[in-house]
């Protein structure tokens, strides 16, 4: 193949995977209290789950190549960065939501930033790939299986997001435009990483641990309470464990 039709594939597969993942949305019928507990559990055990093995444990590894003794700097700095900038986006869509007395809407829209947030470094760490075998081996099957190693996370990160979507807004239509939309940043920047491949790479630790700060404040502010509504609290648990699992063995063994 040409390098043009590697570089389509892998910039595609990765958006086409979270549009999958969020289709499956139609065919689940309205969910039950049951429902929400598997749904909520499951969505906060990819998230956090992909806060520390796509996100965090990457960034220290970027940290330590490019910072050396003071690796550990961009990686706290970055994480709390990003606590803070879901805090403000809290809110400012909380003010928002008072006004609209929707507060249905201020949760939604704050988890499907969450993940949004943390498909733009994976975008630019595909957009690395490409570009640096386009500038040295003209391999581009190492690049490709990063691509297809992400686009496999990228499935159940879109179920993960439509379903509390139809959750809140018990409407299937916008949760799964909510969910397609949380991967279309991901061909963007990695179109963006493609031609500033040499030039950005200092940026990912910072850019890695903001996105698992933002995640996992998410999971803790926002979907692991709604696990102690129900009094059955352990198949929600259970769900949580079967979403970290899942995550971690896609992001080892890919």
């Amino acid at each position: 193949m040409s390098p043009l039709v590697y570089i389509i594939i892998g910039f595609s597969i990765i958006f086409l995977m979270t549009t999958l993942g969020a289709l499956c949305v139609y065919f689940l019928k309205k969910p039950s209290n049951l429902a929400n507990m598997l749904t909520i559990g499951f969505a906060s055990g990819i998230m956090l789950s992909a806060s520390i093995w796509s996100l965090l444990i990457p960034s220290i590894e970027y940290a330590q190549e490019q910072y050396e003794k003071v690796f550990i700097l961009p990686v706290l700095v970055g994480f709390l960065l990003g606590c803070a900038f879901m805090v403000l986006l809290d809110k400012i869509t909380g003010h928002f939501s008072n006004l609209q007395k929707d507060k249905g809407k201020n949760k939604a829209f704050k988890l499907f930033t969450a993940v949004t947030v943390h498909n733009i470094p994976e975008g630019l760490a595909v957009g690395f790939a490409f570009g640096s075998a386009f500038a040295t081996t003209q391999n581009f099957v190492p690049a490709l299986l990063i691509a297809i190693g992400i686009a496999l996370q990228n499935f159940p990160e879109g179920l993960a997001v439509a379903l509390p979507m139809h959750k809140t807004l018990n409407n299937k239509n916008k949760a799964f435009v909510y969910g397609t939309l949380s991967g279309i940043v991901e061909p963007i920047f990695a179109v963006l990483g493609f031609f500033l491949a040499s030039q950005l790479t200092f940026l990912m630790p910072w850019l890695l641990s903001f996105s698992a700060g933002a995640m996992i404040y998410v999971v803790i502010e926002e979907l692991l309470p709604e696990l102690h509504i129900n009094e059955k609290t352990t198949i929600g648990t259970w769900a949580f464990i079967l979403g970290f699992v899942l995550m971690m063995t896609l992001d080892l063994c890919l």
